[in-house]
């Protein structure tokens, strides 16, 4: 993390979540055929800030930058990997979560925005498995306690060493007064099947559990003593080896690092520019079509590597948003805008779906899948402006259809002689790119009108002006520009004055609608009662648990249930 010290504009310190093996002070990442093992040994005097140090394994924000960039780097660079195993680089210990010192003393903001990015990097584990094939084995040979046994739960196979000593916990609820954050209630429950009054007990007791019961309580999947951990760690990778579905060449593309320049307000990519106006709490963020058409092949595509341009914005835009989340918490509202050929963008993602069983094409359709998931969960109201010299088409068009509000402009602009906006639709749009609640931003869309989703099934490839678009309910208002500017900056303005905390449940409320899956809650029950019990005065008052944890003084509860 190179840049992590880098200024803002506004004169705070910069979290960078850019990073390399090269660079990692936490992970170890080792590759040996169709295998791979990360071990976790974290550097205890390398935290993110000052003021804690990271012992036991226990990890901060940079733990977890590091772990994001491993999981995405093992997907792009190493295709034939089909295991991997998980472990600690220390002894008796596996990860003892969240660093307590660091959550006491970080702002309610970064605390919010630590637990959401690591509940993404969890679901990244799961993801390279459901769809990648990259199994995982976590072998936990000590204490996993907490966010620790949050990460094991990610994996496909646990595996506890059965040495009367390691153990798996959640104790967050008897020590610090918060919830497990990063979806432990949920794994428990819903993916480990574990049963409701066997989950309260291990949810409210500080030692964890042990051996046998932890096996039979489905908290662990296997046992194998430290006499045997070698041998039943390489039967159980063959084992999972052989259920994996990933056939990719031994060699990969390598992820070169984001280019990027900051000046000022403003942030400028190869094909997106951010621009920053404070007075008015915005990010006004530009993404910018391909200036050339896709490749003719497999192996031209392959010859780009990490600057085909689907891969390299996919990585801009992720970078953009995570740094605006962690680094801008003033700014409310996301602008978005595009400009370029909207047929060029179709025909990338046409491209992309005709070669999607080739692994780097499918690489990049869910890497996409993932960044704008993560577009979804971001607390910030999220608007499009559709405007001539536009091209929201395909994938651009995710963008608008996961924003709050869209706003798309009726001919032209005085004085502009580029053509009339349009909205152009493509496979892209009817199932690649799934939400956490497993539909499609359009099925999200049309939920009270599935029989639409036919009519523009029927109309991919066709130019939907403003009119049309309102018609058909692709867009939230369709203005002339006659009226442009006022009802763009009425909105603008009533959005601003709105309080920022309801905002944010408004707009998680109303963006995942029909069926709940496990991720749905993860990030909306989970992340919206962290959210809450992080501000409450048990857990972080002068009093409170996190505050006392470890001065030998019991926290003074305010008991009354609220």
């Amino acid at each position: 993390m190179a840049e992590a010290e880098h200024k803002l504009a506004n004169g705070k310190t910069r979290i960078d979540f850019q990073t390399a093996p090269d660079a990692y002070r936490h992970w170890k990442l080792a590759v040996e055929g169709d295998a791979a093992t990360l071990t976790m040994d974290v550097d205890e005097n390398a935290g993110l800030f000052e003021g804690y140090q990271l012992k036991l394994n226990s990890y901060d924000l940079g733990v977890d930058i590091e772990l994001a960039d491993a999981l995405l780097r093992l997907r792009f660079e190493h295709p034939s990997v089909k295991t991997v195993v998980m472990r600690s680089g220390k002894e008796r210990v596996f990860c003892a979560g969240a660093n307590i010192r660091m959550l006491a003393g970080a702002s309610h903001a970064h605390k919010v925005n630590f637990c959401k990015f690591t509940n993404e990097t969890r679901n990244y584990v799961e993801d390279a498995s459901e769809v990648s094939g990259i199994k995982t084995l976590c072998v936990v040979n000590g204490t996993a306690a907490g966010g620790g046994y949050e990460l094991a739960l990610t994996a496909d196979h646990i595996m506890l060493v059965d040495d009367g000593t390691a153990a798996v916990s959640l104790p967050e609820v008897p020590l610090l007064a918060v919830l497990p954050g990063t979806g432990g209630l949920t794994r428990v429950v819903d993916k480990r099947k574990v049963r409701r009054d066997h989950a309260d007990v291990f949810c409210t007791i500080e030692e964890g559990i042990r051996g046998k019961r932890a096996q039979q309580w489905r908290l662990v999947d296997e046992l194998a003593p430290q006499s045997k951990l070698t041998e039943k760690v390489a039967e159980r990778v063959q084992a999972l080896a052989s259920s994996s579905s990933r056939n990719g060449p031994q060699k990969g593309v390598t992820l070169t690092r984001v280019a990027r320049t900051f000046s000022g307000d403003d942030i400028v990519y190869s094909s997106l520019k951010v621009s920053i106006d404070r007075a008015a709490r915005i990010a006004n963020i530009m993404v910018i079509g391909p200036e050339a058409a896709p490749p003719a092949s497999v192996a031209a595509m392959l010859e780009q590597g990490a600057q085909f341009w689907p891969l390299r914005i996919a990585r801009e835009l992720d970078d953009a948003i995570l740094h605006l989340r962690n680094n801008e918490f003033e700014i409310g509202t996301f602008v978005f805008r595009s400009e370029g050929d909207a047929a060029l963008v179709r025909a990338y993602d046409e491209f992309l779906l005709a070669q999607k069983d080739n692994w780097f094409a499918h690489e990049i359709l869910h890497l996409w899948k993932r960044v704008l998931k993560r577009l979804d969960v971001t607390s910030r109201t999220i608007v499009a402006m559709i405007e001539p010299g536009s091209c929201f088409a395909g994938t651009f068009a995710e963008i608008a259809f996961a924003a709050d509000r869209s706003y798309m402009l009726i001919g032209q602009m005085e004085g502009d002689n580029r053509p009339p906006a349009r909205i152009v639709l493509c496979g892209t749009n009817f199932g690649p790119y799934p939400m956490s609640n497993g539909l499609t931003r359009l099925q999200s869309r049309y939920l009270g009108d599935p029989g639409q989703l036919d009519e523009l099934k029927g109309m991919q490839g066709e130019g939907i002006e403003a009119d049309e678009a309102e018609e058909l309910g692709l867009v939230t208002f369709a203005a002339d520009d006659i009226d442009w500017n006022d009802e763009v900056r009425v909105f603008l303005e009533e959005r601003a004055s709105f309080s920022p905390d309801c905002l944010t449940g408004l707009e998680a409320n109303l963006r995942f609608v029909g069926p709940e899956t496990m991720e749905t809650k993860i990030f909306a029950r989970l992340t919206a009662w962290q959210n809450w019990i992080f501000q409450r005065p048990n857990a972080v008052g002068e009093e409170g648990a996190l505050r006392r944890y470890g001065t030998g003084r019991k926290p003074n509860f305010d008991m009354r249930r609220v």
